[in-house]
């Protein structure tokens, strides 16, 4: 496959995205950051999940003379952008440690022979002195350096081998830089450009708003049931689902199998073959749940991913963005659900104090912490909860998230907190959660008879509301830092005080307005089902539509035979738009956005046969 040589390259990169992309026209920045980087200059892309990051580089690189490098963190990130560039006609190839040898010689062949448009490499890869010597001997159009989060000390995936990019502008003097990621607050922005070198680079910041995402969270009651009350407003479609650690995906897997559903399991203990067997099932367009630590996701390209739940509360906004921003990314509605309990928060809390960081990062981490367990709690819209941790701020409450679509009221809970922690203190701070709850509601349990905690004063003081309410108060008290959560001998947890949080509370010197905690947590409000049965009715799956399930089949079989994923040849959405236009004709197939001139002549009898057909 031919590279474009410098007089077939595109007169200009409007030309480029309608020619090769199928595209009319740019979305928001990305025109601006286009022309800024074809134009030569370095630049850094901040959009997020599903915004066209990607075309900020790769049309530049059609409009630049020489190939250009992307440097990539991930195999399978690599290889689902060369399969979709490749189904584009773009001369596209990756190095990488997974590469049979024969392609890795072919790839090193048409690099050698300027052949390239653009070569995938990693940053490990790219750091070799044979690359790097090979590479000198090219034209470089541009070097784009994707998930630059990596870079930072900051960021939540940082990779000290980033760091080592910075001597990319010394290397290749005059080559442009772009630097991408879907994932960086302003403390990460400001460290990936210093990282970098690139202090004197224009910055394209676009909203991280998705207005398809609706943000869930609930506190922990029974995971199955609600991760079940969850699956079935998903049958048939793919989802991930996050735990934080393998013994927990093995678990939830298992289960989730047990009872009828397609569920796979990834985490990097298990073996090679079978992390390649699951990867290759999710891709393929499977319907199936992915059961993952985090070492599963970044990269992934499926745009039809329907929802993401966590079972386990990240440890930072970053991360979580990062992670439910899988879900959605062809723009259609998508659920994120996330399960977060009082242990939980103690557990980071307590491992990010053993962590032998510097303090200055412990300082950072911890404070990114807070901002989670703040975003986990908060009353008020969680979508501009969490844009306020990137230094977004959305004019009005986006409407859809869990609180703007079942509001939650809050109350003043000074004298329940009291209640609390002087149940706490007066057990000697040496027993659990249910212990003080039996205290609180006058349940005289053995355990409580047998310690003569039936005596106490506080014994019976909270027999007018629920176990359920006392255990939501015991869970914010630990959010706000009030109570601690400290494993004992034996592998008991104990609730212990926090004197500087607690004292103020417990002498009425500080007021504390508490989230009321509503009746059925994990049940969907009957107004809420209604507007997601809509939504979701509107989604690209609609077995009846003749013509789209047959392109739908017909994708399938050719994906099937070029070992590639479905979603390289056409998205759903471009699938959808053909099925309501159907036309009938290649002059009018060229007309749909998508479609660009590649894909026209190699799919478009094809596609015109599956829809007469």
């Amino acid at each position: 496959m031919p590279a474009v040589d410098l007089e077939s390259l595109p007169a200009s990169p409007l030309e480029a995205l309608r020619r090769v992309f199928g595209f009319p026209a740019f979305r928001g920045l990305q025109q601006a950051a286009v022309e800024h980087v074809t134009n030569g200059g370095d630049a850094l892309v901040l959009m997020p999940t599903g915004g066209g990051k990607s075309v900020c580089y790769q049309v530049p690189a059609l409009c630049r003379p020489g190939t250009a490098v992307v440097v990539s963190p991930l195999i399978a990130l690599m290889d689902d952008q060369v399969a979709a560039l490749r189904q584009l006609g773009v001369a596209a190839g990756a190095l990488h440690s997974e590469l049979e040898p024969e392609e890795q010689r072919r790839v090193s062949r048409e690099l050698e022979a300027g052949r390239l448009d653009l070569l995938y490499v990693s940053p490990e890869r790219l750091l070799t002195s044979g690359t790097q010597e090979r590479l000198s001997r090219r034209q470089i159009a541009l070097i784009a350096i994707d998930e630059a989060h990596c870079v930072s000390q900051w960021g939540h995936e940082f990779r000290p081998e980033y760091r080592a990019l910075a001597g990319l502008r010394e290397q290749f003097p005059g080559v442009p830089r772009v630097a991408l990621t879907a994932t960086a607050d302003p403390r990460t922005r400001a460290d990936i450009l210093a990282a970098l070198a690139m202090q004197d680079a224009e910055v394209f910041a676009a909203s991280f708003h998705r207005p398809n995402l609706r943000l869930a969270a609930e506190p922990k009651e029974s995971e199955t049931t609600q991760l079940q009350t969850l699956l079935r407003r998903h049958r048939g479609h793919a989802g991930i689902v996050y735990c934080g650690s393998r013994a927990k995906t093995e678990r939830i897997a298992a289960s989730l199998q047990s009872k009828g559903t397609e569920a796979i399991v990834f985490h990097a203990g298990i073996a090679p073959d079978i992390k390649r067997a699951a990867l290759m099932r999710f891709r393929s367009g499977e319907a199936v749940v992915v059961v993952a630590t985090i070492a599963f996701g970044m990269g992934i390209d499926r745009p039809d991913v329907r929802f993401v739940a966590h079972l386990d509360m990240p440890d930072s906004p970053e991360a979580y963005y990062q992670q439910i921003g899988r879900a959605g990314r062809d723009g259609d509605p998508a659920d994120t659900l996330l399960l977060y309990g009082g242990e939980d928060i103690a557990r980071a809390r307590h491992w990010l104090a053993q962590s032998a960081a510097p303090e200055a990062q412990k300082r950072v981490s911890r404070q990114r912490l807070e901002a989670m367990i703040a975003l986990t709690e908060t009353a008020s819209c969680r979508t501009r909860a969490l844009l306020a941790c990137f230094g977004e701020e959305l004019e009005g409450p986006c409407g859809h998230c869990d609180n703007c679509i079942t509001p939650s009221s809050t109350f003043d809970g000074t004298i329940e907190a009291q209640k609390v922690l002087s149940a706490v203190f007066r057990t000697g701070q040496r027993f659990g959660a249910k212990h003080v709850v039996d205290v609180l509601l006058g349940e005289a349990s053995e355990a409580v008879v047998r310690w003569t905690h039936d005596r106490l004063p506080t014994f019976g003081v909270g027999r007018d509301r629920t176990s359920r309410f006392w255990h939501g108060i015991i869970r914010q008290l630990v959010a706000l830092g009030a109570l601690d959560v400290v494993e004992a001998e034996g592998g008991f947890r104990t609730l212990q005080l926090d004197s500087d949080k607690a004292r103020p509370v417990l002498r009425g010197e500080t007021r504390l307005m508490l989230r009321e905690e509503s009746a059925q947590v994990a049940r969907e409000p009957a107004s809420s089902r209604g507007k997601r049965a809509a939504a979701l009715a509107d989604q690209p799956d609609r077995a009846s539509d003749g013509p789209f399930e047959a392109l739908r089949q017909w994708r399938a079989a050719e994906a099937k035979g070029q070992s590639v994923p479905p979603y390289v040849i056409f998205h759903d959405s471009v699938l959808r738009e053909i099925a309501a236009v159907r036309p009938d004709n290649l002059t009018d197939l060229a007309g749909i956005k998508g479609v660009g001139a590649s894909k026209l002549t190699r799919y478009g009898a094809a596609v015109l046969t599956a829809l007469r057909g």
